[in-house]
């Protein structure tokens, strides 16, 4: 019975397969159209078939990947120190002494209070008279930034001031004054004063001859004492004689006399007696040193 209801099921179910419309299978016979049109379908095992209409190759198509580029933030390029020129002022070229040109625009200066060590040209001397002039040169170089002053600079001087020795025991005077450097073949002003003379300290620029006031009082108490000595000498000599004993105490009396006038009196005799000599020979040292800026062309 069993067997009887299978069989029936599969019937039913193939007879819907078929006959349903939802399920038929539409079979598309163009394409054998097409071949019946252009072949023999007798002749196909024997005759080969025309050549395949050539259609296009499919061009092969090349993807080009677009190149990435891996932006790398690299550190910023090192910069090197920029050196900054020393600032340089301007020339006063209306400066009296100096030989610059229009092309000067610039300059080095040589700072204020810079001191040379010199030697004289020339005999310096209270015979100078004012308006003389001295040259010296220098012994070292000095260092200065952006500049060296070499050894074997000439440096002028003007003689502002000098006298002979007075009667007043004040010595004799030179006062020089720095006016001019010569450097690379150019003269520059340059205002200095005369600091050390024959190693000696100058004060005041002034170089001065021994005062001989002090020196003038102990010359004259030196002179009555002396006169002093004679007299007693010669009353000695008179009192040997029976006859000069008499008068043998006054050479004393007139020495001691003059020995208490020049005693009492040297500060008031002094006042004539004259100072010293100033004369100081060519090649002796000196020492300078700026009272002004100095500005040298490069």
């Amino acid at each position: 019975m069993n067997r009887i209801i299978k069989i029936f099921s599969i019937l039913i179910l193939s007879f819907l397969l078929t006959g349903s419309p939802v399920f038929a299978l539409q079979l598309d016979l163009s394409v054998d159209e097409e071949i019946r049109k252009n072949y023999n379908p007798s002749k196909l095992e024997q005759e080969s078939l025309p050549p395949l209409p050539k259609t296009a190759s499919p061009s092969k198509t090349v993807t080009t990947k677009p190149k990435t580029t891996t932006s790398t933030t690299s550190a910023p390029p090192k910069t090197t120190p920029q050196v900054t020129e020393p600032a340089r002022k301007k020339v006063n070229k209306n400066l009296p002494g100096t030989t610059l040109t229009q092309d000067d625009f610039t300059a080095i200066k040589i700072k204020k209070g810079t001191k040379f060590r010199l030697k004289s040209n020339n005999l310096v001397s209270d015979y100078l008279k004012e308006g003389s002039k001295v040259s010296f040169t220098s012994l070292t170089p000095v260092y200065q930034r952006y500049v060296t002053i070499p050894a074997g600079t000439v440096f002028t001087a003007t003689v502002v001031d000098s006298h002979l020795p007075q009667i007043t025991g004040n010595g004799g005077l030179v006062e020089l004054k720095i006016e001019t450097v010569q450097f690379k073949g150019r003269t520059y002003s340059a205002h200095g004063k005369v600091t050390k003379a024959n190693h000696k300290k100058i004060f005041i620029n002034n170089i001065k001859g021994k005062r001989q006031y002090w020196k003038g009082v102990a010359n004259q108490v030196e002179k009555g004492h002396k006169f002093y000595k004679k007299t007693r000498a010669t009353s000695q000599k008179l009192a040997e004689n029976p006859v000069g004993v008499i008068i043998s105490p006054v050479p004393t009396i007139v020495g001691a006399a003059a020995y208490i006038v020049n005693f009492a009196g040297s500060p008031l005799f002094s006042i004539g007696y004259k100072g010293g000599r100033v004369s100081i020979p060519a090649g002796s040292e000196f020492e300078i040193k700026l009272q002004e800026d100095v500005y040298l062309s490069l």
